[in-house]
């Protein structure tokens, strides 16, 4: 689904990606990355098959929307550093793009690592008339593009049957991404009239009227 923005065009994935057309920046954000080689550690029985899956997602997106550049809304790395860094960081190597994260409350991996990597870590970025923020934000200036809370919205039918699902929740002056990443929970947002919630699907992007 493609939707306009202060003029600008951006491309909503059903992977729960924002590609900026017209800046040709792939937006994402709360890929949580070693969470499920903390759950395994833990003791849940969550297949390592399942981790190689993450990076499968993002080389299909860059497959097809070739970005320059790439910026991760925080969450980027779920823990302390686990096995999945050495995936990330063999990902890395094998892509050309620049990565910028800005940083969330679960990236508490020490900066080091990532200069490393020549992956930039920032607070926040603003580009243009938007303002990219790992936590929701308020401003009156500009539009906010954030993650960090996992929405999802409950789809009712008529024979009480719900359905709990990913969405990309968009605020007058506002949109959150979904979480990215595998095993990552959500959370479930009632919008307003003068919101807008485009929901995940296997194979599209949906705009629904939930109110």
């Amino acid at each position: 689904m493609n939707i306009t923005i202060k003029k600008q065009v951006f491309m909503l994935h059903p992977f729960g990606s924002l590609y900026w057309k017209d800046k040709n920046i792939l937006l994402i954000s709360d890929l949580h990355l070693g969470k499920i080689s903390h759950f395994r550690k833990n003791g849940l029985a969550i297949p390592n098959s399942a981790i190689p899956k993450n990076f499968e997602k993002l080389n299909e997106l860059l497959d097809v929307y070739q970005p320059q550049k790439i910026i991760f809304l925080g969450d980027l790395f779920h823990s302390t550093l686990n096995s999945e860094w050495h995936y990330f960081d063999n990902w890395i190597q094998s892509i050309s793009q620049k990565i910028i994260l800005i940083e969330g409350n679960h990236d508490i991996v020490a900066k080091h690592h990532y200069e490393n990597l020549h992956v930039e870590v920032l607070e926040s970025l603003q580009i243009d008339d938007f303002l990219l923020t790992h936590h929701p934000v308020a401003t009156e200036t500009s539009f906010n593009f954030c993650g960090h809370i996992h929405p999802r919205v409950v789809l009712t039918g008529l024979g009480k049957q719900y359905l709990k699902i990913p969405c990309y929740f968009r605020k007058p002056n506002q949109l959150i991404l979904p979480a990215f990443g595998e095993f990552t929970g959500n959370y479930t947002l009632k919008p307003t009239p003068n919101d807008k919630v485009y929901v995940l699907t296997p194979k599209e992007v949906i705009e629904v009227n939930l109110v």
